[in-house]
């Protein structure tokens, strides 16, 4: 049996995956388990806790997926994709993928791109009606600075382990990024063992690239990785089809 653990990212939730996880469950008969980490389930202002805890939840649902299933396959987004990595760089993974991975946070250049639009929709009246500074206000709000300092520390300390994995892996950059910068991205792909690796940028995709403009090419790329199939076969009128109908 398929097991395939998917992880979300800082200051997040398993939404930020749901599109893939979705997906699978639709069609394959894999067990997905999409676990929320600590301090992220309040729906308030995010718990004070150690990094070691989300590596720690990671690591109790791998150990459970093992023990039902005979192949595994990793999914991360952003701090999910480097504690993905870590657990690929200490267990046997038959297959990884990595999404908007942050081994490198922050994209200046891009980040001053955010900030004009934002000037400009303020300057219109309408910076309330752009996301961006939903989100960031969102994030500012709900995010103490320990805990950001915790995220920083777990990048720190799990980056180095991104040498050891060789597990076939994929991985994908929205290019506009502005979270994580593309040089992320090549550093992961110049870093890791694996014989088998594939970098694919996203040219119009920010951040959380699996509800972005590309999600179609996002889910396209992951299951043909994960599946051995043609891209060619996913249709987009499908992948379309299916999210309307969500």
């Amino acid at each position: 049996m398929i097991g395939c653990l998917c992880l979300h990212g800082f200051t997040g939730s398993p939404f930020e995956v749901e599109p893939i996880t979705k997906y699978l469950k639709r069609h394959t008969d894999w067990l997905i388990v999409s676990p929320t980490f600590p301090g992220h389930d309040t729906g308030k202002r995010m718990e004070r806790i150690s990094f070691s805890e989300w590596v720690h939840t990671a690591e109790a649902e791998l150990q459970a997926l093992k023990e039902k299933c005979d192949t595994i396959y990793l999914v991360g987004f952003s701090m999910g994709g480097i504690i993905a990595g870590y657990l690929a760089a200490s267990n046997k993974i038959d297959k990884l993928v990595l999404l908007s991975a942050a081994a490198y946070y922050v994209s200046p250049r891009q980040f001053l791109t955010d900030i004009r639009v934002m000037i400009k929709d303020l300057c219109k009246g309408k910076l309330i009606e752009n996301e961006l500074f939903k989100r960031y206000e969102q994030k500012f709000k709900q995010t103490p600075f320990s805990m950001t300092f915790q995220f920083r520390k777990l990048v720190r300390l799990l980056k180095p382990s991104f040498k050891k994995i060789k597990s076939p892996t994929l991985i994908l950059q929205g290019e506009c990024d502005g979270i994580v910068p593309k040089k992320s991205a090549q550093y992961i792909y110049e870093t890791i063992q694996s014989e088998r690796k594939e970098l694919v940028y996203l040219p119009q995709s920010k951040h959380i690239i699996c509800h972005d403009v590309e999600q179609e090419d996002v889910i396209r790329h992951v299951y043909s990785f994960l599946t051995d199939t043609d891209r060619d076969r996913i249709k987009g009128e499908e992948l379309q089809h299916e999210n309307r109908s969500t």
